[in-house]
């Protein structure tokens, strides 16, 4: 069985003019939906309709525990409160996949160009919450990851 926190996510974020890849924590909700696009058809002489994928539409709800402190977290926070559209609201992540590591500690992983959709904010009595949809706004690269501080940043490798 793998664990949910073998799968991390990380947001390219840009600070002082350095740009890296910071882990995604204080997150409640990081759900995928691969969201198929299906092509049918009927044909005369068949007792069945056929069904075929045709494409992708990838999706990630997202709910976080707002922390003012995180880098990524302004930036969720900054693309709603500045309701910020088009190339401003596209970010890169990347996922990481802890079960693939060699014996050097490199993990498989995949990078995508995300457009970041927020819903709602507040929703919840406790915390300050932030929430929305990330839809894929770019191909799949995919590539290894490795780290030097424990997962809190990586670098990434494209495959070639």
């Amino acid at each position: 069985m793998i664990k949910r926190s073998e799968k991390l996510a990380f947001m390219q974020v840009t600070n002082g003019g350095t740009t890296a890849y910071k882990r995604m924590t204080g997150f409640t909700e990081l759900s995928v939906s691969k969201n198929p696009k299906e092509y049918s058809r009927k044909y005369v002489d068949e007792k069945t309709e056929r069904n075929a994928v045709i494409g992708y539409s990838p999706s990630i709800s997202y709910k976080m525990d707002y922390e003012p402190d995180s880098s990524v977290h302004y930036e969720f926070a900054t693309i709603a409160d500045r309701e910020l559209t088009g190339e401003d609201a596209v970010r890169n992540i990347v996922i990481v996949d802890l079960t693939t590591a060699d014996t050097d500690g490199i993990c498989s992983a995949v990078k995508r160009a995300f457009s970041i959709i927020p819903s709602t904010e507040g929703d919840d009595s406790e915390t300050y919450t932030l929430s929305g949809t990330m839809k894929a706004s770019g191909e799949m690269v995919f590539g290894t990851a490795e780290t030097e501080d424990d997962w809190q940043t990586l670098t990434f490798t494209e495959e070639e």
